[in-house]
């Protein structure tokens, strides 16, 4: 057993873990983050994106030893204290950029990610930034509107016909 100290959602735990804990599960199954989803244990599908240190990882495919010491961020620690949504999971809700929502976690997470180094990317770089992600439902279409609304957002360049489509669209 190895003992881990990491910062999760701004709450700091000290744990015992096993060496070959994977991140995933220990989010999931000591820390009840359940948000953060397993979807293939491979690193193939980005389900469980979560990010580490600023970054975004397949927690899948980092030990918990791993973060010992860090920062970790999930998809439950992205909302207000009081519930009001991030820009990115609110960008999701209004641009219907989720089907079934098994996805929707980690590419919220990758997003996040993407927009903190480009605050305005392309359809291409949002599709790169994006590939590690797999969304078997969307098309994508609408996930790319997303990221790219939550880019205007969160750089305050958001027009009010951008709003103003977003919200009759909720109410179609």
């Amino acid at each position: 057993m190895t003992q881990v100290s990491v910062t999760v959602d701004g709450v700091v735990y000290t744990d015992e873990v096993e060496a070959r804990t994977l991140l995933v599960h220990y989010l999931r199954e000591r820390l009840g983050k359940v948000g953060t989803v397993v979807g293939c244990d491979t690193s193939n599908c980005g389900s469980c994106t979560v990010l580490l240190g600023g970054m975004s990882v397949k927690s899948c495919s980092v030990l918990a030893v791993q973060a010992n010491g860090s920062e970790v961020t999930t998809i439950e620690g992205l909302a207000a204290a009081d519930g009001t949504l991030h820009p990115v999971q609110q960008a999701f809700y209004d641009s219907h950029a989720l089907q079934c929502g098994f996805c929707t976690p980690g590419m919220v997470m990758a997003s996040c990610d993407l927009l903190a180094e480009n605050p305005n990317p392309s359809e291409q770089e949002v599709r790169e930034g994006i590939e590690g992600n797999l969304c078997r439902c969307t098309g994508y279409q609408n996930i790319v509107k997303a990221i790219q609304a939550a880019g205007r957002a969160m750089s305050g360049t958001a027009t009010s016909s951008t709003a103003t489509s977003n919200t009759e669209a909720v109410r179609a």
